[in-house]
């Protein structure tokens, strides 16, 4: 079972009472996966965000490293909402658990209880405008 105090350290469900996050966590499902696996590979069909919830991954584009992630973060928001094949491949560099929340799961929850809904997807605006924020600083600072 996915707890909901560890559910809150997510960005995503900030400003959700303990009680909202308990409906959310109703809606999630969860995946493990061994160091290697490849739990979602770029270029293929996404409609997903995943919360790591113990474990590492490495972010791949077009096979070079980009950056390791780890419990607390986040993966696969930017295909949940534009509904567009994954950009970059995740690889697990240890074992790692995820919790993951499927687009119909979130279009369920649009119906179901439009209040945590319209926080979860400012939520989710506001993390991928700090993301594109630290890729415009990283695309003028330039490489070193």
């Amino acid at each position: 079972m996915i707890d909901i105090e560890a559910l809150q350290k997510y960005s995503l469900f900030g400003g959700l009472l303990p009680e909202q996050v308990a409906v959310v966590r109703g809606l999630l499902t969860y995946e493990a996966y061994e160091a290697g696996e490849v739990l979602l590979a770029e270029g293929q069909a996404n409609d997903r965000i995943c919360f790591i919830v113990e474990g590492k991954v490495e972010v791949l584009k077009n096979g070079q490293s980009l950056v390791e992630v780890g419990e607390g973060e986040t993966f696969g928001e930017m295909e949940l909402l534009d509904v567009m094949p994954a950009i970059a491949t995740i690889r697990a560099l240890t074992p790692v658990g995820v919790a993951v929340m499927a687009n119909r799961a979130l279009y369920r929850l649009s119906h179901e209880d439009l209040r945590i809904f319209a926080i979860i997807v400012m939520n989710l605006a506001r993390d991928l405008s700090r993301r594109l924020r630290r890729m415009d600083e990283l695309a003028v600072k330039g490489p070193n």
